[in-house]
This record gives structure tokens, C-alpha cells and sequence, in this order.
């Protein structure tokens, strides 16, 4: 477990970003600390936070799955995480602050429609 790193994903959020930039899309700070829930991605102008949530990690509905190994544990730590972030996207919502979520699976199999949600949220 001491081994499993959650930040930076370079197969996900990297990629979404490098075609942020491709598309001319920018005014976007990575990881802010003072944000609620600390998106991957914070608009501070428009006030968007992107979420871009890995399939495993936080239970998507579509290929997330439970280890079979120590299940019990996995599902309980599973079900905390999509806890957190019901929790994190209410407040951020009370603050005014608009929550986008994208899944990892997403984000491979339809970037560009990612991106056209994203641009269309910030009316540019």
C-alpha cells in the first residue's frame, strides 16, 4: 500500500492537460491547496474545478471492481473515497464553485468529448 501513489498521474492527467493546451485552453492552476477537495484541475476565473477520478480508486460504476485479495478492506476504503468526493463536490457546489468529473476510462476512450464538456462549461 506504501508503494501505491495517488498524485500526478501521468497516463491521465497529463494527458488531459497536454490537450488543454493543444486546444488553447488555459487559466488553470494544477493541484490548489486552497480549494476544497484539491481538484486536479481549478479554473479560478470561471470557478470550475476538474476532477479527473482513476476507474480503481474511486468506483466507477462502469469498470471499477473490489480486489479479491483483502476485499474487505479494499471495498471499505472504495466506498470512503466516492464518500469524499460526494462530500467535497457539496461543498465545493455551497461555494459556488461549479465540480466537473471526468472517469479515467473517459478520458482514454473520448478525450476530445472531455475536453468539448470542459470548453463548453467555460463559455470560451
Amino acid at each position: 500500500m506504501s508503494k501505491i501513489r495517488g498524485r500526478n498521474n501521468a497516463t491521465t492527467e497529463k494527458r488531459f492537460r497536454s490537450s488543454l493546451v493543444s486546444k488553447g485552453i488555459n487559466g488553470w492552476t494544477i493541484h490548489t491547496n486552497n480549494i476544497i477537495g484539491k481538484p486536479d484541475l481549478y479554473f479560478p476565473k470561471e470557478k470550475i474545478a476538474v476532477f479527473l477520478d482513476g476507474c480503481f480508486w474511486h468506483g466507477c460504476p462502469k469498470c471499477g471492481h473490489y480486489p479479491k485479495t483483502n476485499s474487505k478492506f479494499w471495498k471499505a476504503k472504495i466506498l470512503r473515497n466516492k464518500e469524499r468526493d460526494a462530500e467535497k463536490g457539496r461543498l465545493l457546489k455551497k461555494y459556488g464553485v461549479k465540480v466537473i468529473r471526468f472517469w479515467e476510462h473517459q478520458t482514454i476512450n473520448d478525450l476530445k468529448g472531455c475536453i468539448s464538456k470542459l470548453h463548453i462549461a467555460l463559455n470560451r
